[in-house]
């Protein structure tokens, strides 16, 4: 089918009688009431279709290489979340919109089409509808680990604890060198002096760390967990996820695939430039970087929007950090 611009003066066939005409150019401009210019262009152009009007030369911001990067991590991220990590670890100066016709220009703009095409490749069904989580005020709090990989200056791995709230995306982390109880313990202390709302409902899987549940021949929970008996003195409620459906805890898991594709980017020469990256993506991801989930707010900024709603869901004021100059 020919491709005809929305602001044409001629359609394909009146340029093919155009091409095809002995007539002089001043009879056919008359005739089809163009300029001697356009009836030259469709005498010499060989077909009758537009051409596009992409420039023959692109200035862009992102090098051939940096944007090769971003069509990678497109199947895995929404523009707003892709724009973000681009700016603070590829390309500070990209723009949204560059971004956008970068996107375009190699087929990824869609990325609900991309999802459903790795679904279709992987063999999962992507007939059935996505569950969501009910609707819930701040203070409802998913914990998870996240095994980190080994450093040179590392004699053995360390570990990630992640903390990441319900209602508005805002997320706690921190490395320990091990996934012990008093580790588990401390990070819930950190966790809760970090947090600015109140902490009411805390979300873990089965680990030794956080429970003793398969520990004892009942299958149930004691209580007398260390981890169990901080929550308390915490005024937490200490939940568990199901045995065999780590999908409950599947937002904090979710959030670990963003940590792991920071790491696939960059090669670390320490423990201490691990730990000053991830860092500075948690800062990037609370403050900066907005989420579909949200209306398209950063967590903190959520949060703030709950504080003005329902300041008594909170026990400090909700600050948001300076960004980046523009």
């Amino acid at each position: 089918m020919s491709q005809v611009h929305a602001q044409a003066r001629t359609t394909p066939r009146t340029r093919a009688e155009i091409k095809a005409s002995t007539e002089t150019l001043a009879q056919l401009a008359e005739r089809y009431n163009i300029s001697r210019a356009t009836v030259l262009k469709w005498k010499h152009r060989e077909t009758p279709d537009d051409l596009s009007h992409r420039p023959h030369k692109l200035h862009t911001t992102l090098s051939p290489v940096q944007e090769a990067i971003a069509v990678e991590l497109r199947c895995l991220l929404p523009l707003d979340d892709l724009v973000a990590l681009v700016r603070e670890f590829i390309n500070p100066h990209v723009s949204r919109a560059g971004l956008d016709r970068c996107l375009r220009r190699h087929s990824v703009a869609n990325l609900r089409e991309l999802q459903a095409k790795a679904q279709a490749d992987a063999g999962t069904d992507t007939q059935r509808p996505a569950k969501t989580f009910k609707d819930y005020e701040p203070g409802f709090v998913h914990v998870d680990i996240k095994y980190l990989p080994q450093m040179p200056d590392e004699q053995h791995r360390r570990y990630l604890f992640v903390a990441i709230d319900r209602a508005t995306r805002w997320v706690f982390m921190h490395i320990y060198g091990d996934q012990s109880e008093d580790s588990s313990v401390d990070f819930l202390n950190r966790l809760e002096h970090a947090a600015p709302m109140k902490i009411v409902k805390l979300l873990t899987d089965n680990g030794s760390q956080f429970t003793d549940r398969f520990t004892r021949r009942a299958r149930q929970p004691s209580g007398q967990h260390q981890f169990d008996v901080r929550c308390k003195a915490l005024g937490i409620e200490h939940r568990l996820c199901p045995p065999r459906h780590p999908q409950t805890n599947g937002m904090v898991e979710r959030f670990n695939g963003r940590i792991s594709e920071v790491l696939k980017q960059t090669r670390f020469a320490s423990a201490a430039q691990l730990e000053a990256t991830l860092m500075s993506y948690v800062k990037t991801y609370n403050h900066q970087i907005p989420q579909r989930a949200l209306d398209h707010l950063a967590p903190v900024q959520s949060m703030k929007d709950w504080y003005s709603k329902k300041p008594e869901l909170f026990k400090k004021r909700v600050y948001n950090q300076s960004g980046p100059d523009k």
